[in-house]
């Protein structure tokens, strides 16, 4: 039996990731799983709170979008 994280569990895994910037992200990504009911889910201010705090902690930047800000301040 495989077992399938709840939406509240893998908004938290996704937002501790590094792969989700925003709170918008990490309910794109759950769309992208197939989840359903993510606004029912993750709704309330204290959630989306503890989820844009993981986001911003954990958000680790593209390879690409690091280099081409990297050159755009070389530049100036």
């Amino acid at each position: 039996m495989t077992f399938r994280a709840t939406t509240l569990e893998r908004a938290y895994q996704l937002a501790e990731s590094g792969s989700c910037r925003t709170v918008g992200d990490v309910k794109q990504a759950l769309k992208n799983e197939g989840y359903d009911r993510i606004q029912d889910s993750l709704y309330g201010s204290t959630i989306t709170s503890a989820l844009r705090k993981r986001c911003q902690e954990a958000w680790v930047e593209p390879d690409g979008d690091a280099e081409a800000k990297a050159a755009e301040e070389d530049a100036a």
